[in-house]
């Protein structure tokens, strides 16, 4: 499938992992056997002190020399499947049609040739009725999904929701019954050094186990979905295919799910993310309430992470916690008085040191309850109660996919403080933002995430204003866009 190389040598998402505190595994009683037997020996009294010496004894059976994954396999692998997805997608077919003109005296023929696209990650079972989760770049937006699981049975299955953002998909197979599923562990009390098992398909081998531990936690800018991610990093072997697989702990509950890893060569190299165990149940638990798309709540804010330069100006004793730089003035945040440079440090009482990380500690408690957080105003500590709600959707996102020649193929939304918190915007930024740029709009050079601010001079702040600037007869455009948080213009003719 696809691997997506960025920051040294590339983040790879894969097209899975587990964790625990180490100890000896007896294959019998899944308890830790004594291995060795020890006696205190006499001490004389000394003015140093002396260690005891220890006796050391010759094991007396096997299970007091074997140290083994194996009940945690059994216990854990039933429930970690194959996914198979296929999606047909439009290739260009001819450079000569990439010009517009070409292509409207021909009426377009030729443009474009369907091509199948393959795709190959695993998936995780986590109710026996057929709830299945796994990454969204492993089902995001095919036709046909196939499941295989452990024992060889097969099914097809539908996308009940889908979130691009967080890099999760949860799909529900058909004619699924009495499936072995796998119980959710709380991720927040997963610890560096715990031990853990990735288990997957990678390169679509078969199913394999790989173990290591969690070696960071509240990893966050890595290059998955929206790259606001959060996640949990490991050194168990991960590989193309893992996607979507499982990481669990030594009581065999699922940690985290496999997303991605770093690599110069395409293969692992030790170090590999897990998305938190904790979203995932929020992610599960809004699709069995019949939602097909993830709701987060809303902050309406943006941030950054305090360093020691701002720790100093803002009078902190110590770099900790998200210095807000800009706040809607309706959000739950602003309403529980907190202003531009005020500092959040945790959230019920688990420390946020980065935007993303703030962020993934509200998606995780869901929409329709509350929060404590806890923050710092003028240099005094202060406690609220915020209330966890969905993000407004006024003015209306009013989606558009634009027919006109001028960027013919390009789909644009309004946005409003909900568009604006799904895409990582400034909660207060208005104009409208590219969903996608196909055909002529991608080859002008417009981009999925680019703002529109205006059209020939002409401002742009719904797609309405879109619609009526892109009907001007002219040969002639110039964009006003801001990309990546900078503005420029972009001219071309037609």
């Amino acid at each position: 499938m696809r691997r997506i190389g960025l920051v040294l040598g590339g983040i790879i998402v894969l097209g899975g992992a587990t964790l625990g505190a180490v100890h000896a595994l007896s294959p019998d009683t899944g308890q830790s056997p004594p291995i060795l037997q020890s006696a205190r020996s006499e001490i004389v009294a000394s003015p140093v002190q002396v260690q005891p010496a220890v006796v050391q004894q010759v094991p007396q059976s096997q299970p007091q020399i074997q140290l083994s994954f194996a009940p945690v396999v059994r216990a854990t692998a039933p429930a970690v499947a194959s996914i198979y997805a296929r999606r047909v997608v439009q290739e260009q077919q001819s450079p000569i049609f990439s010009d517009p003109l070409f292509g409207q005296l021909f009426g377009g023929m030729g443009r474009s040739q369907p091509r199948v696209q393959n795709a190959l990650g695993s998936g995780v079972i986590l109710s026996p009725d057929g709830i299945v989760v796994t990454n969204f770049h492993v089902v995001g937006n095919a036709d046909d999904i196939r499941v295989v699981l452990n024992d060889r049975r097969e099914f097809d299955a539908d996308v009940i929701l889908q979130d691009q953002e967080s890099d999760l998909a949860v799909l529900r197979l058909r004619g699924a019954s009495d499936l072995p599923a796998i119980q959710i562990a709380d991720s927040d009390r997963v610890e560096v050094g715990d031990l853990v098992l990735a288990i997957g398909n990678p390169f679509g081998v078969g199913q394999t186990v790989s173990s290591g531990i969690v070696s960071a936690l509240a990893r966050s800018g890595i290059s998955v979905g929206s790259g606001r991610g959060y996640f949990i990093q490991t050194d168990a072997a991960i590989n193309p295919g893992n996607s979507g697989g499982a990481l669990v702990d030594m009581q065999g509950h699922l940690v985290g799910i496999n997303s991605a890893i770093l690599t110069r060569s395409g293969g692992s190299n030790g170090i590999g993310f897990a998305i938190p165990a904790n979203l995932v149940s929020q992610v599960v638990a809004q699709a069995e309430s019949g939602q097909t798309q993830f709701q987060r709540p809303w902050m309406g804010v943006s941030g950054q992470a305090v360093d020691a330069n701002l720790a100093e100006g803002l009078g902190l004793g110590t770099p900790q916690g998200v210095a807000i730089t800009n706040l809607h003035p309706q959000s739950p945040l602003a309403q529980a008085g907190m202003t531009s440079g005020d500092v959040v440090l945790a959230v019920d009482g688990e420390p946020v040191n980065s935007p993303q990380e703030m962020m993934f500690r509200l998606a995780a408690r869901g929409v329709g309850g509350s929060a404590q957080v806890t923050w710092v105003h003028a240099g005094a500590r202060q406690q609220s109660t915020v209330a966890l709600v969905a993000p407004p959707e006024t003015p209306d996102r009013a989606r558009l996919t634009v027919q006109t020649l001028a960027l013919r193929g390009l789909v644009a939304e309004t946005i409003n403080p909900a568009v604006a918190a799904e895409h990582g915007l400034d909660p207060q930024e208005t104009g409208v933002i590219v969903i996608d740029a196909p055909d002529i709009a991608g080859r002008v050079g417009l981009m999925p995430g680019d703002v529109l601010h205006g059209i020939n001079r002409q401002p742009v702040q719904t797609t309405a204003d879109l619609d009526r600037a892109l009907r001007d007869p002219t040969r002639y455009w110039e964009i006003d866009l801001e990309r990546d948080g900078q503005r420029s213009l972009l001219r071309f003719r037609l």
